[in-house]
């Protein structure tokens, strides 16, 4: 390893679970009001007799959260997401690779899309099943509920498990474990694809403009994939006790009362959110890597 640039040398699987986790809460960090908004558009109407604030679009969100409940609302949940993201991006994102060389056939040079979509939702579903009860706990504390029976986000962990069981941390497993499938193939799958495609046609090369475009694409074929999905899986996660019999029970209920159009509500923030928060995260990401991988170079030279 010795003599070798950071930039020639293939980050370890260490570096890249670290990289992961860190990059996605640096991500998170920046793009959370994003984040809360979009949850606050996908429940609206969910309730219309009790509900009283009515939002509209993303600035127009934020903006009614900022008038009625204070600027440090859109922030509400943060700790869970940060939480959310060291055990989630780590997993999904930084053993990517790893398993993807563990399904590609022993002598072949390139993955196929087969492949790599096989990958992605292996690494997401591993990943919601570790890190789901800050999921809960976040989407809670973004919709606003039981705000003040919580003292703070450990107290949030120990409330729900005390009233609904410990199986209410692990609430909408399976419509998370649908969604972040589809959104880990989306985003790794497609960024993966872009980044080589434009590397192998010598369009880019393997620094910034390669990976903003790449995390760009990623970020919108995320969104249109993942949207109906990530509806449902918001208002199961966030429901009373005995609301919705099941997701699919969450999903019916929903197209009855609002149409179909409510499985793509919030999807401008949701697209914004997903999109910047790609760019942000590969970006950092791929600097991460390199920085690391410098350190345990100079780390590992005699000199």
């Amino acid at each position: 390893m010795v003599g070798l640039k950071p930039s020639e040398m293939p980050p370890t699987t260490a570096v890249k679970f670290l990289g992961a986790g860190t990059a996605a809460c640096f991500a998170d960090l920046l793009t959370f009001p994003l984040d809360t908004a979009k949850v606050r558009l996908q429940i609206q109407g969910e309730n219309q007799v009790a509900q009283s604030v009515q939002y509209r679009g993303v600035l127009g969100t934020i903006l009614t959260m900022v008038r009625t409940e204070g600027p440090r609302s859109l922030y509400n949940g943060l700790v869970a997401g940060l939480q959310r993201q060291m055990s989630f991006a780590s997993i999904r994102i930084g053993l990517y690779d790893s398993v993807k060389q563990f399904y590609t056939p022993k002598g072949s040079d390139h993955a196929s899309i087969t492949t790599r979509i096989l990958a992605g939702c292996t690494t997401g579903a591993m990943a919601v099943t570790c890190a789901q009860p800050t999921d809960v706990v976040k989407v809670r504390f973004q919709a606003n509920m039981h705000i003040g029976n919580y003292s703070g986000t450990m107290d949030a962990y120990r409330t729900i498990a005390r009233k609904e069981g410990v199986r209410g941390l692990w609430k909408g497993t399976f419509p998370n474990i649908t969604r972040n499938a589809i959104v880990n193939c989306a985003e790794m799958v497609t960024y993966d694809i872009i980044k080589e495609k434009l590397l192998d046609s010598h369009l880019l090369t393997d620094n910034f403009p390669c990976h903003f475009v790449s995390a760009f694409g990623a970020g919108f074929c995320a969104t249109v994939v993942a949207s109906p999905v990530d509806v449902v899986k918001t208002r199961y996660m966030k429901a009373f006790p005995g609301q919705y019999r099941s997701p699919l029970d969450c999903m019916l209920k929903m197209v009855a009362r609002e149409g179909p159009s409510a499985f793509y509500k919030g999807f401008t923030p949701s697209f914004l959110r997903l999109g910047i928060w790609n760019v942000l995260m590969f970006v950092t990401y791929e600097q991460l890597k390199r920085a690391l991988m410098k350190v345990q170079v100079l780390r590992e030279s005699p000199f």
